[in-house]
């Protein structure tokens, strides 16, 4: 007895189990499938009733179960109908379903006896009704049989006995298009169109060994890689018939993969004697193949039809089709998907050439793969949204392009000669914007990108999650008041004050700072001083060309410096661009742009003094409070001070208001040392500490020191605007090393200054529960007036200080941070301009977290 074939499902399909009451289609799908593949109609019944046997429910029931199905099917997961499904009206809904999710439906019939369905329904409570049930339900099924494939099922499984039942297996095929498991590396090539002296040098500049050219290629890469044609290998082009051997013999030996182009479909209809009209260059490949035989002919149609619509490789990070492939059919199969990768998607009208206008799908393009694809000639091949057309218009004198994945490293040979006179001109007319850009599209962010809550995974903190609440504050703020989303490319995350110190007349100390370092596994840190200013990211270019290639702005200044919320640092935007010029010329003075091979740079520094907002805050409140408040207490001293003389009970009160006074005129002091003037930029001082990000690289993997070093660099070659970071390396496992950090601490806050940040020497440390905080200021006791109030270090006050609680600003600080550095690697690996903003958004959105301001 033969063994029983296998049932092919394919792995994303809609199954629909088709059987009478008692068949066996439950304990069917229990045997096959996982639990949360399968949607069982009595489940849903007693989902909306609370009875599985109401059929008056019916109706809802199903209707939840094909909405989760449909969400199944969305989020490319399987999804197995467990219904009786026997009348057409019922299964028309579910081939439906598949369709709109483009995925194959597939029907496996149990076409069990009567009498057996009737005696296992028998057997069951639930189950009690009359055998004209079962025979209808029969009679309907073996009506269906022979209409399964005509309704619209691809594969259609029929199993008539018990035993055949019991023997059968499920064989989970993945779809041709899913090659998932193919991670590269590749070599994608744009369209061809006959250019066969084009491709042969293309290849070989990507390191190809060619041989037996023309009549019996071989091609094979000595490093592995593998070439991907995008398809419309011909027409137009004077040598089709050489391409197409070509292609044909890399794909038989595994050297390339190939995708198929309308033109090549348009050839494969005539070569099987369809009627076509020989138009836009298709004669020309008629006509160069006249010079071939038969069976060449009949192998290059047979070869241009065994061509899938499109691949999925790399674990579902890359895509490739000729004309694009949305996100919602990647992986898919079905007419829609293959006309879509085939000629793209256009908006009904025509343009002045009488040519279809597309719709950019592109511009919308929010997944996860990146698209490679052809088809729409343009002069220059550019991202967009995670995918770029390499069509180059080679056989129209253009380039011959190819993609280097996953370098994304574009190599591309110029055509030799225009081969075809294309109906609209390749290159941009006078005053037209230039062809394949796609104007501002990819600028344009969408609210439904930052809105609502949402779930950001990070590569350094796992998912970070926004609250709807948050986002809807930033969204505010973001729209309304930050600068071009196109340089916002990091916001820098808060910092965590040390925890209170636990003895002493102080509220922080560096032991506690060093003490949590110590105790999450860090051996080494560095304290840098904490400049008076505020914070500032810059964002600076090299000239014009590097704004127009890394930023996409044809204008404007060549940089940024903006607020830790990401608003422009100066009303003036002649005093900003002069700012940017000083950082420019300085990293050209250093040699620092050729060092790093950049021409971008992204910097963390403070600005001083104080924005001219914070000053305003620091006069319009706390002066007031120091001049009126100080006036008063002078006044109360004196008469005190005259009272006391007679009646020594006023002492007390005396030394109490003397204190206050001394307190107020501390406080007086710190504000005032932190505040000037500003009239020019001759007022203000940079103080760069971060060297974030340039050209290929974020600088996270390298430690504080090559930060320091770097822009120490800036400081020495424009002294007079730049100011160099003070600092001490710390051996927190030698407490002479400590000692000589809290010395410096100690002097520096004495003189007035801030206090100082301990950061982890490495920029990334992961302790033994989780991320360690990247920095922790510690703050000087007469800087701390400022937050605190003048009075803070009475004993009342510290007392009640000491119970402050810090976790709540780590936890945000670390997400924050995570954050930060997702944005910063998303730019700089070219990923598209929402995808950075998503991040960054985050930042935004989590400063609206209900932590104390003055941690």
């Amino acid at each position: 007895m033969s063994e029983q074939a296998p049932l092919i499902v394919p792995s994303l399909s809609l199954v629909v189990l088709v059987g009478a009451s008692g068949s066996g289609k439950s304990t069917f799908a229990r045997a096959h499938f996982k639990p949360t593949e399968i949607l069982s109609s009595d489940h849903y019944r007693g989902v909306v009733s609370d009875d599985e046997n109401d059929q008056a429910a019916s109706a809802a029931a199903f209707e939840v179960l094909h909405f989760i199905a449909g969400k199944r099917l969305a989020s490319g997961r399987l999804a197995v109908v467990d219904a009786t499904n026997v009348q057409a009206d019922a299964r028309r809904p579910l081939v439906a379903l598949a369709r709109e999710h483009h995925v194959l439906p597939v029907a496996i019939v149990l076409d069990m006896p009567e009498k057996l369905c009737h005696a296992r329904n028998a057997g069951r409570p639930d189950r009690q009704f009359g055998p004209h049930v079962v025979r209808g339900q029969s009679r309907e099924l073996r009506r269906s049989l022979k209409e399964l494939r005509r309704e619209g099922f691809r594969y259609v499984h029929v199993l008539s006995s018990p035993e055949e039942v019991a023997a059968a297996t499920i064989e989970r095929q993945r779809l041709w298009t899913d090659r998932r498991d193919e991670r590269g590396p590749f070599d994608i090539i744009g369209d061809v169109h006959g250019c066969f002296d084009e491709l042969v040098e293309l290849l070989e500049a990507l390191g190809y060994k060619l041989e037996g050219l023309p009549d019996a290629p071989r091609a094979s890469h000595p490093e592995g890689r593998r070439a991907i044609f995008l398809g419309d290998l011909v027409d137009r082009g004077p040598r089709s018939p050489d391409v197409l051997r070509l292609a044909m013999a890399m794909v038989a030996s595994g050297a390339a993969l190939c995708v198929p182009g309308n033109h090549d479909v348009k050839l494969l209809k005539k070569l099987r004697g369809r009627d076509v009209k020989p138009t836009h260059g298709l004669e020309r490949t008629l006509e160069q193949l006249e010079a071939e035989t038969d069976a060449f002919k009949a192998k290059a149609a047979d070869f241009i039809d065994g061509l899938v619509s499109h691949y999925v490789l790399d674990d579902g990070n890359l895509a490739v089709a000729h004309a694009g492939v949305k996100e919602a059919f990647q992986g898919r199969g079905s007419g829609a998907v293959r006309e879509f990768c085939l000629y793209g998607e256009t908006t009904g009208e025509t343009d002045e050439y009488g040519l279809p206008v597309r719709y950019n799908w592109a511009s919308e393009y929010r997944g996860k793969a990146m698209v490679v694809y052809g088809h729409t000639p343009t002069t220059v091949a550019e991202w967009e949204n995670r995918t770029i057309c390499i069509d180059t218009g080679c056989v129209f004198g253009g380039a011959l392009t190819a993609l280097r994945y996953p370098e994304r490293e574009l190599v591309e040979v110029k055509a030799r000669r225009v081969y075809y006179e294309p109906a609209k001109p390749l290159a941009p007319l006078a005053g037209e914007p230039k062809a394949g850009s796609r104007g501002q599209a990819y600028d344009v962010l969408d609210i439904d990108d930052v809105r609502g809550r949402r779930a950001i995974r990070t590569r350094v903190h796992g998912m970070v999650t926004i609250r709807e609440e948050n986002a809807a504050a930033a969204l505010e703020a973001m729209s309304r008041f930050a600068v071009d989303p196109r340089w916002l490319i990091y916001l820098p995350p808060t910092m965590s004050p040390s925890e209170t110190a636990k003895d002493g007349g102080l509220l922080e100390h560096p032991r506690e700072a060093f003490a949590y370092f110590r105790q999450n596994g860090v051996g080494r840190v560095v304290c840098e001083e904490k400049h008076m200013g505020s914070r500032a990211v810059l964002v600076v270019c090299r000239d014009e060309a590097a704004r127009r290639r890394r930023f996409r702005l044809d204008e404007g200044p060549l940089g940024v410096c903006t607020t830790r919320t990401g608003r422009p640092f100066f009303s003036d935007e002649a005093r900003s661009r002069e700012l940017i010029d000083r950082v420019r010329a300085a990293m050209d003075r250093a040699d620092l742009w050729a060092e790093l091979r950049t021409d971008w740079v992204c910097l963390d520094a403070e600005l001083l003094p104080w924005s001219a907002k914070a000053q305003d805050l620091l006069r319009g409140q706390y002066a007031a409070v120091g001049s009126s408040g100080r006036a008063s207490l002078d006044a109360a001293v004196r008469a005190l001070t005259m009272t006391a003389a007679r009646d020594e009970s006023a002492r007390v009160l005396l030394e109490r208001h003397a204190a206050r006074k001394a307190a107020m005129d501390g406080y007086v002091a710190a504000y005032r040392r932190y505040c000037w003037p500003v009239r020019s930029l001759s007022d203000i001082r940079l103080a760069p500490f971060h060297l974030l990000a340039s050209e290929g690289a974020v600088h996270a993997s390298r430690d504080h020191g090559f930060h320091l070093r770097q822009l120490a660099r800036l400081a020495e070659v424009d002294p007079a605007f730049f100011v160099e970071t003070p600092h001490r390396v710390v051996d927190l496992s030698d407490p002479q090393s400590e000692a000589q950090a809290v010395a410096f601490w100690t002097e520096m806050v004495e003189r007035g200054g801030e206090g100082m940040v301990v950061k982890s020497w490495e920029w990334v440390v992961r302790g033994p529960r989780g991320l360690v905080q990247p920095a922790i200021k510690c703050r000087g006791p007469e800087y701390l007036r400022i937050i605190y109030g003048p009075e803070y270090l009475a004993p009342q006050h510290l007392a009640r200080l000491r119970h402050r609680s810090v976790s709540g600003k780590r936890a945000l600080a670390l997400r924050e941070y995570a954050l930060g550095l997702e944005a910063l690697h998303r730019f700089v690996e070219g990923e598209p301009l929402h995808r950075v903003h998503e991040c960054v958004f985050g930042v935004l959105a989590l400063e609206s977290e209900p932590v104390d301001p003055r941690l």
